[in-house]
Formats: structure tokens, sequence, C-alpha cells
């Protein structure tokens, strides 16, 4: 029986080159494509019983993490290659066993790459939408963008996830589309484009916990999210299409995030709505949703 429902929550249906399949015990138990992986998950608290799917036995590589910190994953299977693709919709995304148990793709993002795509397509007030992404990771929501026609400013202060967004870029066939890809520390590009006057009518952030940009400048979500966001509305253009927050960190819930843009967003733009909810996903096993962050999505009539 399922006893929670989608009604207060962005469930994110990836399609078939994903699934989570169960988890429980602090784990989620996941097939990329063909492979299936274990991945360490804080908000798993629960038991599962893992009796009911063999494949918790039979892994093809598991995270394990390390008293000390971090961890290792343990490849199972020694066919698993180093890298493999998987698609959503018309985009493709190159995936491997990552530090910190990553892949180099969030499954959870889905509902708001649909969104984004949704958002673009239905602009009506412009020819060409100028989207700012920032910690934009290996790019799946500058592709998101790129693939509904806009312009896509890609900023990510690691040069290997800006050249596997590149990769996932050509992968997906939009290698040719209007995107400039940027290496840099995140607030030290926004305050530069603020100098410089630059307007963009959508920014996208999927900030870390705590980080490090180029130069070694530190971040912490909860002391510099607010003043991140503050800074922003200044590169906004006098014309906005959306703003999306997302969040990984337990503690700033969906209601923290439209304080946030309410306190940020909304002051320079009256005819605004803001609206945030977890992401989550579906287990297969049980039929409840997974938490998986938190997302807020401010957006102009």
């Amino acid at each position: 029986m399922v006893i929670n429902s989608d009604k207060n929550v962005w469930n994110s249906d990836f399609g078939r080159d994903y699934a989570l399949l169960d988890c429980g015990g602090g784990e989620r138990l996941e097939r990329w494509g063909e492979y299936v992986l274990i991945r360490p998950d804080p908000t798993a608290i629960w038991d599962t019983d893992r009796s009911r799917n063999e494949l918790w036995r039979t892994p093809d590589a598991r995270y394990v993490r390390s008293r000390s910190g971090g961890g290792t994953w343990d490849v199972i299977n020694p066919q698993l290659p180093n890298s493999w693709n998987i698609s959503y919709l018309d985009l493709t995304f190159r995936v491997n066993l990552m530090n910190f148990k990553h892949t180099g793709i969030f499954p959870e993002q889905a509902a708001n790459w649909n969104w984004i795509r949704k958002r673009i397509g239905g602009n009506m007030r412009k020819t060409t939408i100028n989207v700012l992404n920032l910690f934009a990771y290996t790019g799946a929501s500058t592709l998101a963008c790129a693939a509904a026609g806009a312009a896509v400013c890609h900023v990510d202060a690691a040069k290997g996830m800006v050249d596997r967004a590149r990769t996932n870029a050509k992968l997906s066939g939009l290698e040719d589309k209007p995107i400039r890809w940027i290496t840099d520390d995140c607030r030290e590009f926004v305050r530069r484009e603020a100098r410089r006057g630059r307007g963009y009518d959508a920014i996208i952030m999927d900030p870390p916990s705590y980080g490090r940009g180029t130069k070694g400048e530190m971040w912490k979500l909860e002391d510099d999210l607010y003043g991140f966001c503050k800074m922003c509305t200044e590169i906004l253009s006098d014309d906005p299409s959306f703003v999306l927050i997302n969040s990984y960190t337990a503690g700033l819930s969906p209601a923290t995030l439209t304080y946030i843009a309410e306190s940020t967003f909304s002051l320079r733009f009256h005819n605004a709505h803001t609206e945030s909810r977890e992401l989550a996903i579906k287990s297969e096993d049980s039929g409840l949703f997974l938490p998986a962050g938190a997302s807020c999505r401010w957006t102009t009539s």
C-alpha cells in the first residue's frame, strides 16, 4: 500500500535508463542503464527487507563509506566499464564511478529539467531566453535549456566538470548550440557580470553544501546562499523569466528557499510567484518516495 503521494513533492521519473529499485538502511539500490549500484543515502533511515530483491546481494559496484570520512567504490563486477552512457528523453549523459559516491548526474533533477524546458519553450515575450547556470556541474540543466532553444552561460569552478559537460553536450548533439563554457568561481563571476552591466533572463543555481572556488574561496551554503541570491538580483534582466534554486542540505527546507527568494528576487520584481517543494524519486519496490533535496522555482507572470 502506498501511503504517500506526489502532491507535496516534485517526482522525478527519469525513464528507462535509471531506476531507484529500493532504499533503506542508509543506502540506495539503483539501476544505471544496465548496471546496478549501491550508494549511501543518509535520508534512507528506515529498514528494508533486502531479501525481496536479490540485487542487494549482487550489485556491480558499491560505495563504502570510511570511518575517517569519504569512502571508496568496491567494484564487484570486473566487466563494469570505466564509463557508460545513459539517456533521458533526447539528452545523453556519461556516467562513471566518481569521488564522494557521485556518478556525474543527479536523476532527481529530471523534474526540474522538464519544468525548465516547458518554461523556456512556452516563452512568448522574447526571441531567445538567456540563461545563467551557476554551479553547473556536468551540465544537465544547461543541456535542457539549450535543447529548449535558450542561449546558456555555464559556470563551474571545476575544469573537469566543465569538460564533462561539454562531452555531454556533444553526446546529446548540442555542441553547436549557443553555450558559453566558463571555469570560474561563481561568486566572482557574478560580481564581474554585475560590474559589466550584464543581465540574464533566467538563473539556475545548484550550489554545494560546502566547496571552494578556483582560488580557494570558501563556500558554506547556510552562510552564503542568501547573500549570493541577493547578489544575483543585480544580474537579472529587466524582464526575467525564472530563477531555480536547488539545495541538498537537509537544514534548508522548501520553506527556507521560498523565504530567501521572496526576500531577494521578489523585492525587485513584484509580479512574481515562488513555489518550493522537495524533490523525490519513487522506489520501485515500495512505491514510496525517497526525498532527494529541495528546489525553489521563482517565476514572473
